[in-house]
């Protein structure tokens, strides 16, 4: 699933090459792609026709495009997950002529003023396309990357900031990480704490700041935590530069390059390679119906509890 960085560099594509076009039009080629939209396809069109692509926002893995009415004002957004293997391309005028009936997994159109296109595109079809009503943002700081509005979409309003959000309060989410008892990667994969880390970027930080997975978080000391915070804004800044992280056809920008990040992977998914670090074979084992890859010399696992009903016999 797409992660911070491969969100944030389609947030990017689109504030440079559509924020500002007016829709002309929308064509749902699959209704379950709008299953969200609790008005429906026409619904959906109809909110969409006439309005102003007014901005590209991002917060973790959550991207919106805030509409403008012709009068300037923006109540609303088209919020877009992309789920499993969901795109945002956007098409010339001249492709829109030339390819016909499009992308094979085209699920969503829209028709620009400019004579191009925005393709929502997902082969999975997990992704999904709405359009919601915006909501204050509860600390009353911008609701996310790409707007200075203090707003964001009613089913974000219960997400989390993330880590390069410059307004998130980095000690209280410290604090947050350690008052919860559960393991270190279950912390950093809640979207209620902090937004945008997922599995990738989860193996990839645990490895830098050297804690297994399964640490404890209320075991952690302040110091621990940010370590592993540091480690994750650090690998998601470095996957930014290159486009995030693709391993096939199904995570590219919003001109369908390819990012390039996954060369420089250290544990995910390079299970029996040699720890860039000590040399010893990168493990991955089951966690949470997904995986979780680190190395067992770098990340030593936390020590089983001692049970304190056990006594020592003498004599």
């Amino acid at each position: 699933m797409p992660e911070l960085p491969e969100v944030e560099t389609v947030r990017d594509g689109l504030e440079r090459h559509v924020v500002g076009r007016r829709v002309l039009g929308v064509d749902v080629r699959r209704e379950y792609s709008v299953r969200r939209h609790l008005g429906g396809p026409a619904d959906l069109a109809g909110r969409l026709h006439g309005r102003t692509l007014a901005a590209a926002v991002r917060r973790g893995k959550f991207l919106w495009v805030p509409l403008a009415r012709p009068e300037g004002e923006s109540d609303d957004a088209m919020l877009v997950h992309l789920g499993m293997s969901g795109q945002l391309l956007v098409r010339s005028a001249e492709a829109v002529a030339a390819d016909g009936a499009g992308h094979p997994h085209l699920r969503v159109r829209l028709l620009l003023d400019d004579g191009g296109a925005l393709d929502f595109v997902d082969q999975r079809t997990f992704g999904h396309v709405s359009v919601q009503d915006l909501v204050p943002t509860a600390d009353g700081a911008p609701g996310g990357r790409g707007s200075s509005s203090p707003t964001v979409p009613e089913p974000v309003a219960h997400i989390a900031r993330d880590l390069l959000d410059p307004v998130l309060d980095r000690p209280a989410l410290v604090r947050a990480i350690r008052s919860r008892r559960t393991g270190i990667k279950r912390a950093l994969l809640d979207q209620g704490l902090v937004s945008g880390i997922g599995n990738i970027y989860a193996d990839e930080a645990l490895w830098r700041a050297q804690v297994h997975f399964a640490r404890p978080t209320a075991a952690l000391r302040p110091a621990d935590v940010s370590r592993v915070l540091d480690a994750a804004a650090e690998v998601m800044s470095e996957a930014l530069v290159q486009g995030g992280t693709s391993f096939d056809a199904l995570y590219v920008n919003v001109n369908g390059a390819s990012g390039y990040f996954d060369r420089s992977l250290a544990v995910y998914g390079q299970e029996g390679r040699p720890c860039p670090r000590c040399g010893t074979p990168i493990r991955r084992v089951e966690f949470m119906n997904r995986s979780a890859a680190f190395c067992p010399r770098c990340q030593p696992p936390p020590r089983a509890p001692r049970d304190p009903q056990r006594r020592t016999k003498r004599g």
